[in-house]
């Protein structure tokens, strides 16, 4: 079996929960320049005259600025679960939240010393 398999997991998932936020703003992205395009269309559809060359300008530089932020959580993401499966497989082990909630629940002192 893998040592520290759980916590391994868990890293795993943290990092699933990351690509799938970074995703949603990718696609948040494509909706905003699409949805400009759409208003485009139908604007000269019905006759109601063209939408301002600013609101182009608008709705592109926003969807393309949302396609950029996921591609950099994705990097974020990637990098993160990189560094946490590092950390996870050093030899010295870190007690971390987990090792004091498990302190805390088995009624023992809360660990003295250290970060707060």
């Amino acid at each position: 079996m893998i040592e520290r398999y759980s916590d391994h997991a868990a890293n795993e998932r943290t990092f699933l929960a990351w690509v799938r936020t970074a995703i949603a703003i990718m696609a948040f992205g494509f909706l905003v320049q699409k949805f400009d395009l759409f208003l485009r269309i139908a604007s000269q559809s019905l006759a109601a005259g063209s939408l301002p060359a600013d609101s182009q300008i608008v709705g592109n530089i926003a969807g393309l600025l949302l396609i950029g932020l996921g591609g950099v959580v994705m990097a974020f993401a990637a990098i993160r679960f990189r560094k946490t499966t590092h950390d996870i497989d050093a030899k010295e082990g870190t007690a971390g939240a987990g090792v004091a909630a498990r302190h805390y629940t088995r009624g023992a002192a809360p660990p003295t010393g250290g970060d707060p």
